[in-house]
């Protein structure tokens, strides 16, 4: 399989001692494309800094909801200045977290709509962050939609039949990561898979989180990387009573559509 990873956080400090080496199992494994995160201000410049360092590789620039108190004027103008280096294609991750609420309700709602505004300016698409906030987080998406010509990719997703309707009706894209390989949490999500238009869903890890639980032999820490896209592909197949080379070749392509790479 030739696939793109829409989603790896390699600018985590849990890939800081062998990065070279988490991407040289990627390309080993068919991953010969991927998109690193940024979350937060700083962490979007490092994410561009090693996108344009290592090739078939791009990054995205905002703040994560999480990192949404600390986004002050200074910041915002920071990120801004981030939509232009050449391998920044998507203004994220931003969006709405009630779940760890580790920034309060209203500073997440305003970075959020900050970020929106940048992306209607720059006309790149976002990559977008929701957990257990969908009724605002749905909202502000339709407050601001007719504005945003790079359109957007849920990433992460992990809802259900509702939620995933809700999102594709308004015109966004659906990123799915391993956790539709878990047993535990993940019913709703393997519900919903089989029902997105296949031009509208693409794959991803989200290293190094969400290691997919159908790994065999079972690796010997939780760390996911890029290499393990290939086990998500297969359950992502498996509920569509698709073949996986289909799903990734499927993925490739609106990956490149998306992005616009």
């Amino acid at each position: 399989m030739r696939l793109i990873d829409i989603g790896a956080n390699l600018a985590s400090n849990q890939f800081k001692g062998d990065r070279d080496e988490v991407l040289a199992r990627a390309r080993e494994a068919g991953v010969e494309r991927l998109v690193i995160t940024g979350s937060d201000v700083d962490g979007s410049g490092e994410a561009a800094d090693l996108a344009e360092a290592a090739p078939a590789t791009w990054s995205t620039a905002g703040v994560h909801p999480h990192h949404a108190k600390d986004l002050d004027g200074a910041g915002l103008e920071r990120s801004a200045s981030l939509r232009g280096r050449p391998r920044v294609v998507a203004v994220g991750e931003c969006g709405l977290d009630y779940y760890r609420n580790y920034s309060p309700r209203e500073d997440q709602l305003r970075a959020f709509e900050a970020q929106l505004d940048l992306a209607a300016r720059s006309g790149l698409p976002l990559f977008l962050h929701q957990r257990d906030a969908h009724d605002d987080f749905l909202a502000m998406l339709r407050t601001f939609w007719a504005r945003l010509p790079g359109g957007a990719v849920v990433h992460c997703f992990t809802g259900g039949p509702a939620q995933a309707e809700a999102y594709l009706e308004l015109g966004c894209h659906l990123g799915i990561t391993g956790w539709v390989c878990d047993e535990r949490r993940g019913d709703a999500l393997r519900e919903a898979v089989p029902r997105i238009p296949a031009d509208r869903l693409m794959v991803e890890t989200d290293a190094p989180y969400l290691l997919p639980r159908t790994i065999r032999p079972r690796p010997a820490t939780r760390r996911c990387e890029p290499m393990h896209l290939p086990w998500g592909v297969r359950e992502v197949a498996a509920l569509r009573g698709e073949d996986p080379e289909e799903v990734a070749a499927s993925s490739w392509s609106v990956a490149e559509r998306f992005f616009r790479r």
